[in-house]
């Protein structure tokens, strides 16, 4: 008995549940008319090399009519669309053109206006399209999507279907996606989004990110079934607001990377929103796992509460736990476009700013805080959007924070357990008395393994010669550890300073060797053959060092590299041996992340 095709499993499922949902099908044939193929005696090829991504006619259209002082040639906007760099920048320019940031020069008025594609405001107003077998080709390469969304004419999304008769059917989509970015890049200028499916599973991802920790399963109420899991991501309002609000780009390592933020962080978003411009509550707690995604929530929270009318032209305070984290948020940041952005490294600059009431984003941290005038600024659209809140809000200077600014709203991000530690206890109060569970959102570890955000912990034991002795674990780390609550490695190491016999211990050189020789080892026998990494934490940064030294008798020295920060007055000549500068540094935390690049284990603190 044959087999079902794709087209007749899922794809023409999905057109189905598409058009009940609102959106207009369009079959190939039009589609390809209405792009332009050029059928006359031409092979397919040679039609799709000439034809455009989008609905032409439809895009001026729509640009008329949103724009009525567009000037410009019908072909115009679509030359400046077609001109655009086939990469993640170019994508990102064209996610500008969506949001309708875009430019257009008006003659009359001898200045550029914003350029309007989507009308989010009434989003009737916009016309939405789905068709499928979606033919490009490039001159080298030929592309075939299934299923491709369009709004106003520019294709958004698409969807690589597969048979659930096959093995690994979504994996086998993805890597489609994948050979799609490879060999016809320009397809996925104007795409945003993508997802693969068998009709079972529902995976989407971000266009230009499809290395797996950033895919993730689509979750809806109705487990396993296609048409719930079509019928809630494809709604128009969904898209709308995926493309507004749910995409970002950042920049890391001098690269730039493009994100989608998942279920639980999009419903963050909303709650701290929501409870922002609540009159009646100024407290609340988002409680998600570590390693979930808690800075892109807090920084598209920050952004979406700027923008929103509602805030009324507020004050957003981001408050990072080191100093060393500011840059970074304040890269990410300006990655988002966000211009209203001051940087309060000093109390008298935090001070100041909050005394002159300026209007806009501050990044600081708690200890700006300290002896803070009282009252410094009553406004009640003040939003302290505090990350780690288990640790940073505890004492004095969360006094100081609170009587600073006594009607602000205040929300806390923390990945520790609210109820197991002193640190979680203080959190609770502070930030979630305002809800019935203690949080205002939560994603636990438990839904982020289930989801793949967070990966299960495999580990193998080493062997007794080579653990720590019991007795000194107990009342030098263990003990300590639960009598004061662990959040997470700042009060790990704020433990293991004060454990000096331990720490003697484990930087005992006939230790340290036997180690090394047991990592080396298991790193040749395990995890290099599957092309993986590995991480080696050393106890301090003498200990660091140290490892470095012996593993380099077990492995050639070019597989490993140790990265603490320098210290002059105290580092020892072996500790000075493996000082980085700052452009090596770089290097090396970018070449590590790389496949087949060295280093392929890292030492750090």
């Amino acid at each position: 008995m044959p087999q079902p095709t794709e087209h007749k499993t899922v794809q023409a499922r999905i057109l189905k549940y598409a058009e009940e949902i609102g959106w207009g099908f369009v079959p190939r044939a039009e589609a390809e008319e209405r792009r332009g193929f050029d059928s006359n005696g031409l092979a397919p090829k040679e039609q799709a090399q000439n034809a455009s991504l989008y609905f032409d006619d439809l895009l001026f259209a729509k640009v008329k009519e949103f724009n009525p002082q567009y000037a410009e040639a019908e072909g115009a906007l679509i030359g400046d669309l077609r001109r655009l760099h086939a990469d993640i920048y170019g994508n990102r320019e064209l996610l500008g053109y969506l949001r309708n940031t875009g430019k257009f020069f008006h003659v009359a008025e001898n200045r550029e206006l914003d350029l309007k594609l989507i009308d989010y405001e009434i989003p009737e107003n916009n016309v939405y399209e789905v068709t499928e077998e979606f033919y490009f080709h490039n001159g080298s390469y030929g592309t075939r999507e299934d299923v491709v969304f369009l709004i106003n004419g520019i294709p958004v999304l698409v969807i690589e279907c597969k048979n659930a008769s096959k093995d690994e059917a979504i994996a086998l989509g993805i890597d489609q996606i994948r050979r799609y970015h490879r060999e016809t890049p320009e397809v996925f200028v104007p795409q945003q989004v993508f997802t693969a499916t068998e009709a079972i599973g529902f995976t989407y991802g971000a266009t230009w990110n499809t290395v797996r920790r950033n895919l993730f399963a689509w979750k809806s109420e109705q487990i396993g079934q296609l048409e719930a899991k079509v019928k809630s991501f494809c709604t128009i309002a969904q898209i709308l607001r995926l493309l507004k609000d749910h995409i970002l780009f950042a920049e890391k390592e001098e690269e730039l990377h493009k994100y989608i933020l998942q279920q639980h962080q999009t419903g963050a978003v909303e709650r701290i929103v929501e409870r922002a411009h609540d009159v009646t509550r100024t407290r609340g707690l988002v409680w998600h796992t570590q390693g979930s995604g808690k800075t892109y929530t807090m920084i598209k929270a920050a952004e979406l509460l700027f923008k929103a009318p509602e805030s009324d032209k507020p004050t957003i305070l981001m408050m990072i736990d080191r100093n060393e984290l500011e840059d970074q948020m304040l890269k990410n940041l300006a990655s988002l476009g966000l211009h209203n952005v001051e940087h309060a490294d000093r109390i008298t600059r935090l001070n100041k700013l909050l005394k002159n009431d300026y209007r806009g984003i501050i990044v600081t941290t708690i200890h700006k805080f300290r002896d803070m005038p009282e009252k410094i600024n009553e406004r009640p659209n003040i939003y302290v959007l505090v990350d780690e809140a288990h640790r940073t809000t505890g004492g004095d200077l969360g006094n100081f924070l609170m009587a600073g600014l006594p009607n602000a709203t205040y929300i806390g991000f923390t990945g520790t357990p609210i109820d197991k530690t002193a640190y979680g206890k203080g959190t609770f109060k502070t930030f979630g008395m305002e809800d019935g569970k203690g949080y205002l959102h939560k994603y636990s570890i438990a839904e982020s393994t289930e989801d793949g955000t967070t990966l299960p912990l495999f580990y193998n034991l080493a062997p007794n010669e080579m653990l720590a002795n019991p007795e000194l674990m107990e009342t030098e780390f263990w003990s300590l550890a639960e009598t004061e609550g662990i959040a997470d490695i700042q009060e790990l190491n704020k433990i293991l300073e004060r454990a000096v016999n331990l720490r003697n211990f484990l930087k005992g050189r006939d230790r340290i060797n036997k180690v090394a020789k047991y990592v080396a080892d298991h790193y040749l026998q395990n995890v290099e053959p599957l092309g993986y990494k590995a991480f080696l934490v050393g106890v301090d940064r003498e200990a660091c060092a140290l490892y470095k030294q012996a593993i380099d008798q077990y492995l050639p020295p070019e597989y490993s590299s140790v990265i603490y920060t320098r210290n002059n007055e105290v580092d020892t000549a072996l500790m000075k041996e493996f000082w980085l500068d700052e452009k090596d540094e770089k290097q090396i935390r970018k070449s590590f992340t790389k496949f087949g690049q060295s280093p392929k284990i890292l030492r750090k603190l």
